[in-house]
C-alpha cells in the first residue's frame, strides 16, 4: 500500500539537503487523523494543555469514570458539578473551557464534524478562538489531528521552532513571525513538515 503523504515527503526532500537527510533519517510519514467529534476533541485537547502527557492520560482517565467510562455528551457535561471535574484535576479556569465548549456545542458555534469539514482552516480558527480558554494553538492542533487538514503550521508551537533550530544548527530558534515566513516554502504540505520537525533527533 503507497504511503499516502509520499507526495508530501518527496516535496519536503527537495526543499534542501537538511530536510532530505531528515526525511531519510525519520523514514515514511505515519500521521493519521483521528475519527473523534470536534467537541470531544477541544474537551480533549484541554484536558492535555500545559502538562505532561501522563499528567492528561490520569486526568481524563478520573472523568470519564463519571461517566461509565464514555465520553460524556455537552449536556452531561453541564449537568456534571465543578466540583466532580475540579476532582479529576482540571484547574477552575480549564472548567470554565470545558463548559463553555459544551455549552458552544449545543449551540452550533462548535459544529458536528460533518459541518467542520466544510469549513475553511481561517474560518474556523476565527470562530473557535472566540471561545474562553481556546487559543489559535488549540484550533491548528484540532485541525491537524482531527479534521487531518494537509497545510497547518502551528508557527507559536515550541517542538516545531525548537526542531527548526536543530535541522539548521541554528543558536537560537526563530520566532513565531520567522517561522511563518520560512513555512511558506513548505506549502502545501506544512501539517507534514510539522510533523517531521516535531522529531528531528536532539
Amino acid at each position: 500500500m503507497p504511503n499516502p503523504h509520499q507526495t508530501a515527503t518527496e516535496f519536503l526532500s527537495n526543499i534542501d539537503a537538511d530536510w532530505k537527510q531528515l526525511i531519510e533519517t525519520i523514514g515514511p510519514c505515519t500521521f493519521v487523523p483521528n475519527a473523534e467529534a470536534p467537541y470531544a476533541s477541544l474537551v480533549k485537547a484541554i484536558a492535555y494543555q500545559q502538562l505532561h502527557p501522563k499528567a492528561g492520560d490520569a486526568i481524563l482517565s478520573r472523568m470519564l469514570n463519571i461517566y461509565a467510562n464514555k465520553f460524556p455528551e455537552p449536556a452531561e457535561i453541564l449537568a456534571t458539578e465543578f466540583d466532580a471535574l475540579r476532582a479529576c484535576g482540571f484547574s477552575g479556569r480549564k472548567i470554565e473551557t470545558i463548559y463553555s465548549i459544551a455549552e458552544a456545542a449545543q449551540n452550533g458555534l462548535v459544529p458536528d464534524r460533518v459541518s467542520a469539514e466544510k469549513i475553511s482552516d481561517e474560518a474556523l480558527i476565527e470562530r473557535l478562538v472566540t471561545l474562553k480558554g481556546i487559543g489559535r494553538w488549540t484550533v491548528e492542533m484540532f485541525l491537524m489531528f482531527t479534521l487531518g487538514r494537509m497545510d497547518i503550521l502551528p508557527a507559536d508551537d515550541f517542538g516545531i521552532c525548537e526542531g527548526y533550530k536543530r535541522l539548521k544548527k541554528l543558536n537560537v530558534a526563530p520566532k513565531r513571525k520567522e517561522i511563518a515566513e520560512l513555512g511558506l516554502a513548505w506549502r502545501p504540505h506544512r501539517t507534514i513538515a510539522s510533523w517531521y520537525l516535531w522529531r528531528v533527533p536532539k
